[in-house]
Formats: structure tokens, C-alpha cells, sequence
């Protein structure tokens, strides 16, 4: 699992572990690890032009640290200062290792190190640091804990904020290296152990060893009725494909069997495009809503009917209520804006904040999908997605990820963990689909079995 910690839990296992070591050992950690990875970025160190944007805060002692072993290794090192206070060990040990301070690089360096503002400061990015920033435009930038100015805690972009291409944090992730837009400024995101004690996190991103552990598998004695049924009831006249897309997702063999439920012409093309999947009968899980059209209301009403979990997609979510059924609510940014009343922006400017919002306030499992998918519970823990290509952003994708969840749901999973898991399975999926060109709908679905063998054994 990749946890990602709060500023507040991060300086907590700081102040622990600065009680127990040397003064200077964390910093001194992180500016080695954040050293090696500038070496490897650069992919060598003799010669190699340095710049380091410094502020006041520690981050920028990590860098002048930093600079300074850069410095001994053969780097020609340059420092801006951008505050009147910086960490004086930092400058000190910078300036005995042949760095320099200067107003501007006397050359065009061939990376950047930003160290400008860390997870303490406040997004945004001051007129100096913009002004420094602009002078570089074009070089590579290493992030010091976090790209500056963008929010640690949310993952918002408020403002002016660097763009990095890599970013190196230190003790644990934070909500910005995996929430979008922030996620998207960070680059690469390269974790250094400095050997924080850390309390459990409410945001968490699953691995391939978490996925195997969660996904369901047939017992020996097990038949299609113990591994879970899964109803669809989705598409309509007007659009027949989120039917077949969403069977298809339902039909990726995590589930004993799936039952489509409704009206011709798209129960036939249903049925011809998967024969094994039956009518109407009792199931553990129903898939409702893409495609749905005007009688959406109708097919969820007689979900519900049944008390079993139930994934709400598209045209079904503008009729879901606040109830006692397990519900997954699967929207995207657009949809979620419709559902709250809000501006498509607002949504895609928070969507940690709005999908914990709307968990919350629909005590539902909310999958806001996006680049990087946020799951949330109603009370407040959240995973997200990192799998995924930007490739999967196609028509019918999201009508199968509906399907999957399903299965899982039938199959027995919790609605939280059957939302994040079929999204991660999802994600990979459709990069497996990709190999790295375009890519439809349909082609997901086909690949989800070849990830689910691919797992490490759990």
C-alpha cells in the first residue's frame, strides 16, 4: 500500500524521531537521498550545471545540503536565494564545498532543484519565485518534497506553483503526490526512507500486492451461484452500447454469472455478444444507469428493490437519494457537478474535497473517476487510483468499470474495496490494452483477465 500522511502526522513522527538522533540527521538523510536522485535524473554528476531555488524553509536547507554533496561530486553549483533567512548550515556547507550564491545562473543549468516552499507553506508562489522560475523555463526541475506552491494536505492548485519533472519526498507520500491537479505538477514521485514512525493514513493508493490480496478467488468447491451473481441493468434504445459495455465489464469472469435486464433490441445484441449471460432472477449486486436514458429512475428504483449492493452510474445518478442500500456512486467530474449544483471546475479543482463531500453526504462509497480515480467512504478515508493511461479517456470506459465493481460486489467484496479494486483493475487493464497507443472501450473489458492472472501471488 502507498499511504499518503498529513502534514500534522509528518511533523508528529519528525519531533518523535529528532528526540532519538542526532540533530541534522533527518536533514542530512533527505539531502543524501534527494542528491542520488538528482545523479540519476541527470545520469551522471562530474560537469553537470546545478541551480538551486532556495527558501526559507527547510526543504531549501535539504537542497543547499544537497548542493553541497552535488558540489564534492564535480556539479558546478549555483544557489538563489529567495528569502533574506535560509538554513545557515545548509549555506555554510554549500559555500565550503565550492557553491556559489548568485542572482542569477550564470549559465543555463541542466537541472533545477526546487527548494523553494515545503509541505509547510501556503499554495502559491511568491513574484521572486515566479521571476526565478521564468528565468529557467525549459530546464528539468526536481521537486524538494513537494512541487511549491500547490497544497500538500488537499491536492489543490491554487495559483501560481512549479511544475516538476520529478519529485522527491521524504518518510512518506502526502495527499498532493497522489491527488490531482497537484498529483499532475508533481512528475515522477521518487519516496526516501528517512525512518519516520507513522500513524495509519486516510488516504492510500493500492499496489499490485494489495489488489491480489482483495481479489476474489473460486474456492475448489466453489459454483457459479457461491462466487456471486451480478445484474445489469443498463442501456437503452437510444444508446445500446453502454449495455454491452457494461455486461462486458460485469462479464470479466470475477463473478459466477451475470444477468441482463432489459428491453429488446438490446437484450438481443446482449445475448449474441455474450451467451452466457441469463434474464431476470435474484442477484448479489446490480449495475445500474449507463445509457439508461429517460426511464434510468425506473431500472434504479427496481435495483434498490432488492437491498443488495448497487453501483449508480450516469444517467442514474441524478436520481439517486441518501439511503440504506450499499451504494457505489461512480460519476465523473461533469456529473458530480450536476449532482451538487456546482461548476465542472470546482470539481475538477478538489476532487479529494468533493468526493469525501459527497460520500459523506450520500453515505455512499463515491468513485469520482478522473486520471487519478478518488474513492471515498462516507467517513472520509480515500483511496486513489495511479493506474490508467491517458489513452483510457474513451467513450464506454466508464460503462465497464461499472461492470467490474459489480462483480466484485457480487462476489463478496465491500463496497469500498470492490469500488477501488475495480478501479485499479480498471486502470491497468486499459494500460495493458494501450501498449502505450489508442485504445476502446471493448478492449479493456478483454484485457481485464490477463491482469487479474498477472497478479503477484497474494
Amino acid at each position: 500500500m502507498r499511504y499518503a500522511h498529513t502534514v500534522e502526522q509528518v511533523r508528529a513522527a519528525e519531533r518523535e524521531l529528532l528526540a532519538r538522533v542526532p540533530e541534522g540527521t533527518l536533514m542530512q538523510r533527505a539531502a543524501h537521498g534527494l542528491t542520488q536522485a538528482v545523479v540519476e535524473l541527470l545520469g551522471r554528476a562530474y560537469g553537470a550545471r546545478v541551480l538551486l531555488l532556495v527558501g526559507s524553509g527547510d526543504n531549501g536547507g535539504d537542497a543547499l545540503y544537497a548542493g553541497a554533496l552535488l558540489a564534492r561530486r564535480g556539479c558546478g553549483v549555483e544557489a538563489v536565494l529567495l528569502s533574506e533567512r535560509v538554513h545557515e548550515g545548509g549555506l555554510e556547507a554549500l559555500r565550503r564545498a565550492g557553491g556559489r550564491t548568485v542572482d542569477e545562473p550564470s549559465r543555463r543549468p541542466d537541472v533545477v532543484v526546487d527548494g523553494i516552499v515545503g509541505i509547510g507553506g501556503r499554495p502559491g508562489l511568491k513574484p521572486e519565485a515566479e521571476r526565478a522560475l521564468a528565468q529557467v523555463e525549459g530546464v528539468p526541475v526536481v521537486a524538494v518534497d513537494v512541487p511549491s506552491g500547490v497544497d500538500v494536505d488537499t491536492g489543490r492548485v491554487d495559483g501560481p506553483h512549479v511544475r516538476a519533472d520529478l519529485t522527491v519526498t521524504f518518510g512518506t507520500h502526502k495527499a498532493a503526490h497522489l491527488v490531482d491537479p497537484a498529483a499532475e505538477a508533481c512528475g515522477v514521485v521518487h519516496l526516501v526512507d528517512i525512518g519516520l514512525d507513522l500513524p495509519p493514513a486516510e488516504v492510500e493508493a493500492l499496489q499490485a500486492e494489495d489488489v491480489a490480496r482483495l481479489v476474489p478467488r473460486p474456492r475448489p468447491q466453489d459454483h457459479k451461484y457461491t462466487r456471486g451473481v451480478v445484474g445489469v441493468r443498463a442501456g437503452s434504445a437510444e444508446y445500446p452500447g453502454a449495455g454491452l459495455l457494461s455486461v462486458a465489464g460485469a462479464a470479466c469472469g470475477l463473478a459466477g454469472m451475470v444477468r441482463y435486464v432489459g428491453d429488446d433490441p438490446v437484450a438481443d445484441r446482449v445475448r449474441q455478444a455474450h451467451p452466457e449471460v441469463v434474464g431476470a432472477g435474484r442477484v448479489q449486486a446490480w449495475v445500474v444507469g449507463s445509457g439508461g436514458g429517460e426511464r434510468a429512475d425506473e431500472a434504479l428504483a427496481q435495483a434498490l428493490a432488492d437491498e443488495v449492493p448497487t453501483v449508480v452510474d450516469a444517467d442514474a445518478l441524478k436520481h439517486v437519494r441518501r439511503g440504506p442500500a450499499d451504494l457505489v456512486l461512480t460519476p465523473h467530474a461533469g456529473e458530480l457537478a450536476a449532482m451538487l449544483g456546482r461548476e465542472r471546475a470546482e470539481i475538477e479543482g478538489d476532487p479529494l474535497g468533493w468526493a469525501r463531500h459527497t460520500a459523506e453526504e450520500y453515505a455512499a462509497v463515491v468513485v469520482l473517476k478522473g486520471r487519478h480515480t478518488v474513492t471515498a467512504r462516507p467517513d472520509g478515508r480515500v483511496r486513489v487510483t495511479t493506474t490508467g493511461t491517458p489513452w483510457l479517456a474513451t467513450a464506454g470506459a466508464g460503462d465497464v468499470l461499472g461492470g467490474v465493481v459489480g462483480a466484485l460486489l457480487a462476489a463478496g467484496l465491500e463496497p469500498f474495496d470492490a469500488a477501488s479494486v475495480g478501479s485499479w483493475l480498471h486502470g491497468a487493464a486499459a494500460t495493458l490494452a494501450s501498449g502505450g497507443g489508442p485504445l476502446v472501450a471493448t478492449e479493456v473489458a478483454r484485457a481485464l483477465p490477463a491482469v487479474v492472472r498477472d497478479l503477484p501471488q497474494p
